[in-house]
C-alpha cells in the first residue's frame, strides 16, 4: 500500500495528541463548528482529510477503512506521535476502529461520534439504493441528512450540507467508501479491547442510534461507554457543538497519562457504561 500524507490541520500544542477523522459526507471542514472552543492547552488535534475528500479529493486509492487507518498511522509517524487518541465521525468512526485493530498499543482513547460500528451497517435494499445513489444524486444526500437529523432541521442548513458535501468529495471515491464502511465486518479484530472507548450518539438519529451502539460498540469494548445527546441527530458538530466538546474532552481528560486531569466519567447526562 503506497504511503500517502493525509492533508491535515494541526491545532494546539497540548501533550495529549488526538487525530480527528471526518465522515462520509464531508472533509475535515465537518469539524469547523467546534474548532474555536477546543482546549488547545491540554490537547493537540490533527484534523485530517481522507482520500477522496477536501485537499485529498484527487488522490488515488482503494478508499477503504483499512487504507484510511494505514494513512492515519502514517501521519502519526510523520508527526512523531507514538501514542494518541482518536475521534471519528460516522464513517470516520469505522476508520478509527481500524486504527485500533491495526495498532492497539498506540491508541490511548477512542471516541466515535455517531460511529459506524466495526460490524458494518447492514442496509435493507431500498436504503442501500438510496445510499448508493447519493454518489451522483444530490437529492439522495439531502434525504439522508434530513432523515438522520430527525426531519427537524432548517431547509437552508440541509441545502448547505449537501452543497458542501458535493464540493468536497469525489463521486467515485464517495461511492467506493460506502462499500467499505457499510459492508465490511471486522468486529472480531477489536472485540475484547481494553482501550477506553466512548460512543456519542444523537437521539434524533434513527440510523446509528444508542440502541445500535448497545448491541455493537458496548459489546466489543471492555471499557466502552455511551453518551446520548438528546438534542442532536447524526451531525452533533453542527447541531450541539458545545455539548459535544464537553462530552468528548471530559472523556479524553479522564486518561491520567499526562495532559489530563484524572477526572471522572465523561458522561454528563449520558448513559452509564455497560
Amino acid at each position: 500500500m503506497a504511503s500517502f500524507l493525509l492533508p491535515h490541520t494541526l491545532l494546539g500544542e497540548g501533550p495529549h495528541k488526538v487525530v480527528a477523522v471526518h465522515g462520509w459526507f464531508a472533509d475535515r471542514s465537518a469539524y469547523a463548528p467546534v474548532l474555536d472552543d477546543l482546549d488547545l492547552g491540554a490537547f493537540q488535534y490533527a484534523v485530517v482529510d481522507l482520500r477522496g475528500y477536501g485537499e485529498a479529493k484527487g488522490a488515488v486509492g482503494a478508499f477503504t477503512t483499512t487504507e484510511g487507518a494505514a494513512d492515519v498511522l502514517d501521519l502519526a509517524d510523520r508527526l512523531g506521535w507514538e501514542r494518541f487518541s482518536l475521534i471519528g465521525h460516522s464513517m470516520g468512526g469505522s476508520v478509527a476502529q481500524r486504527v485500533l485493530a491495526a495498532a492497539p498499543h498506540r491508541v490511548r482513547r477512542l471516541v466515535g461520534v455517531s460511529p459506524v460500528p466495526a460490524q458494518g451497517l447492514r442496509l435493507p435494499p431500498e436504503q442501500w439504493e438510496l445510499f448508493a445513489s447519493a454518489a451522483q444524486v444530490p437529492e439522495s444526500r439531502r434525504t439522508i441528512i434530513d432523515i438522520t437529523t430527525g426531519g427537524v432541521r432548517p431547509r437552508a442548513w440541509l441545502d448547505r450540507m449537501v452543497d458542501r458535501s458535493l464540493a468536497v468529495s469525489d463521486p467515485k471515491a464517495f461511492r467506493a467508501w460506502l462499500d467499505s464502511w457499510a459492508g465490511e465486518d471486522f468486529h472480531t479484530e477489536v472485540t475484547g479491547s481494553a482501550v477506553p472507548a466512548l460512543t456519542v450518539t444523537g437521539a434524533l438519529d434513527p440510523a446509528l442510534s444508542a440502541d445500535l451502539m448497545r448491541s455493537t460498540w458496548l459489546r466489543s469494548y471492555v471499557r466502552g461507554e455511551l453518551a446520548e445527546l438528546s438534542s442532536a441527530g447524526h451531525y452533533a458538530m453542527d447541531e450541539v457543538p458545545l455539548e459535544l466538546i464537553r462530552t468528548v474532552e471530559d472523556f479524553l481528560r479522564a486518561d491520567g497519562e499526562g495532559g489530563g486531569d484524572g477526572g471522572g466519567s465523561a458522561l454528563a447526562g449520558g448513559d452509564a457504561p455497560a
